[in-house]
């Protein structure tokens, strides 16, 4: 057997494991993180699933990341425990967060010896698998790299897969029998299984069934988070959040801000019940003198000051992902203060009231302004602000708005907090699937560079301010990942292929207008979409209708409030 690499040694030898996993057996699972160990394992969903595979009777599971640093373009992907290709695994699982990590699914794909396109792949091999947020927001554009895709929530889905995968391993099913078997586990989509249809250069392509296939795939979900409990089993060797336990503590968000994916497609907002958060609380605390809690925004949460307060009685600290301002209370303020915490983020997302409503993110400036109060007589040294620029119905006067807020909130923070700092974060909007944005088009990137290029100018003679921002051109590739269809896969082979640098084969493509497969990239990234088009990400059902999103839409250019929460089983059509 093949040794691991002197550096993952150390990784393993300096890991703590907090819960001891399962005995193993001889279901061989390789569980792929497309990004460096350090993210990998400090992301709480990856942990979620390989504490699943170890968990489950007779699988033995191992992991694997992408090298953190690679003398050049080649590079041998092999297992992080034994040092064992990943060709001679029974299964590849592969966990999808982001879609910046697309591009390194194909260098982990030709490290590994695997053909990157599921329908050239032969029996004998691995069967590759992918689940996780970006596969069940819009699966397209990798749909045709694996075998088979779980869409959802993993916690009921996976191991009924894996049940039926152990059950067809033993009785010898080749390829063939595999596909056609696994995808009669609710939730699994086998994207041979059909057809594009439609694809025009301004046009998306749609996936339609095969024989007996569905017509489309019912995400899954879970009702009661409380019923399983996520959170660090592994202190890793190297983590970007340095010595911190990671909680979950809620799924979804209530506020429906219409920019947002995870709002939607995790709809119904789950939150873990208080004392089972107090228990996990204790545990972490036992182990780490911070317990980081993940959610999409935790100001909501119930008992969320109690949580903080209970850890400072035990000499540690809670620390909440991010905090929606209104719901910064005197109470929160005062336990963050017990608990030394020195970094909040605080997302306005807009500078004015106007393009909040539009947003549904219906926060005052009174409302921003007290919480950094509150949070400077709460002794947080770091308030990081997060803008958007790019959003629909934006002007340069929203532009000027976040400077006038961002200068405003300086002066309520700042002089309360003596040696702190504002970090003023600037991302760009990326239309979503699954929103009711997601018929706008990207904003030109030259007209985004010059709003940036105001917002840098301008920030820099703030005193104590810092920004920080995101590339415009990184949001049009990101434009063309969320947006796309399963065309793009020729595009990520094809950048691939050049070496990784998708800007100059993306200008290149651009003068030629469109993709050979007939796809003009800017079309996808800019184009406006109407209520009739064709949406690929909808062969996935997350129980929200098209028309629902369709009203948000038209509600934000009224710049109204959301209607309310979507009831959950609204199948999601046209009409």
């Amino acid at each position: 057997m093949a040794k691991p690499a002197k550096s993952t040694e150390n990784w393993i030898a300096r890991e703590r494991v907090v819960v001891p996993f399962g005995a193993g057996g001889s279901v061989h699972v390789c569980l792929v993180y497309p990004n460096t160990y350090a993210l990998g394992m400090s992301n709480l969903g990856f942990q979620a699933v390989l504490g699943i595979f170890r968990d489950f009777p007779g699988v033995s599971c191992e992991r694997a990341f992408l090298p953190a640093a690679r003398s050049g373009s080649r590079f041998a992907m092999r297992s992080l425990e034994s040092g064992r290709a990943l060709a001679d695994f029974d299964l590849l699982a592969f966990s999808l967060s982001f879609e910046a990590d697309y591009l390194n699914l194909l260098r982990i794909f030709e490290g590994a010896g695997i053909e990157p396109l599921s329908r050239q792949r032969q029996d004998g091999g691995p069967l590759v698998i992918a689940g996780g947020p970006a596969t069940f927001i819009n699966p397209e554009p990798i749909a045709e790299f694996f075998d088979l895709l779980l869409l959802g929530e993993a916690e009921e889905m996976l191991p009924e897969f894996l049940a039926a995968f152990a059950r067809l391993r033993l009785e010898g099913a080749g390829r063939f029998r595999l596909l056609e078997a696994l995808s009669e586990v609710p939730g699994v989509y086998c994207p041979q299984s059909y057809e594009i249809s439609g694809g025009r250069p301004k046009s998306l392509a749609v996936a339609k069934p095969l024989s007996g296939a569905p017509c489309r795939i019912r995400r899954r979900y879970v009702k009661d988070l409380t019923r399983y409990p996520t959170f660090s089993r592994i202190l890793p060797a190297e983590s970007p959040f340095g010595d911190m336990f990671l909680v979950e503590a809620s799924r979804g968000c209530k506020w429906g801000c219409r920019f947002c994916a995870a709002g939607f497609v995790y709809r119904p907002t789950r939150y873990v019940g208080t004392p089972e958060l107090e228990e996990l609380v204790d545990r972490g605390l036992e182990h780490c003198p911070t317990v980081g809690l993940v959610g999409a925004e935790l100001g909501s949460l119930p008992a969320l000051a109690a949580l903080v307060e209970r850890a400072a009685r035990r000499g540690g600290r809670v620390s909440p992902s991010s905090l929606r301002a209104d719901t910064v209370s005197e109470a929160l303020a005062r336990g963050l203060k017990r608990t030394l915490t020195r970094t909040v983020t605080v997302a306005p997302e807009a500078g004015s009231e106007r393009l909040r409503r539009v947003i549904n993110k219906n926060l005052s400036e009174g409302e921003i302004l007290e919480a950094a109060s509150r949070l400077a007589h709460g002794g947080v040294k770091t308030l990081r602000l997060y803008f958007m620029i790019g959003l629909p119905t934006e002007t340069d006067t929203d532009i000027e708005e976040i400077l006038a807020l961002t200068r405003k909130v300086a002066r309520h923070f700042l002089p309360l907090a003596p040696g702190s700092r504002i970090r003023l974060s600037i991302s760009t909007f990326v239309p979503k699937p699954w929103t009711p944005f997601q018929w706008e088009g990207l904003e030109d990137v030259r007209s985004l560079k010059r709003k940036l290029a105001l917002l840098r100018r301008e920030a820099a003679r703030m005193t104590g301010v810092d920004l920080e921002a995101f590339s415009p051109r990184e949001g049009y590739w990101h434009a063309l990942l969320s947006r796309g269809d399963r065309r793009i896969a020729s595009l990520l082979l094809a950048v691939h292929r050049a070496g990784g640098g998708w800007w100059p084969l993306v200008q290149a493509i651009r003068k030629r207008k469109r993709l050979h497969e007939d796809l003009d990239l800017d079309w996808v990234a800019h184009g406006t979409l109407s209520f009739t088009d064709p949406l690929p990400w909808e062969i996935v059902d997350h129980g929200i209708s098209r028309a629902f999103l369709w009203r948000e839409r038209l509600k934000a250019r009224e710049e109204a409030r959301e209607s309310g929460p979507q009831p959950r089983h609204l199948s999601t059509g046209s009409g």
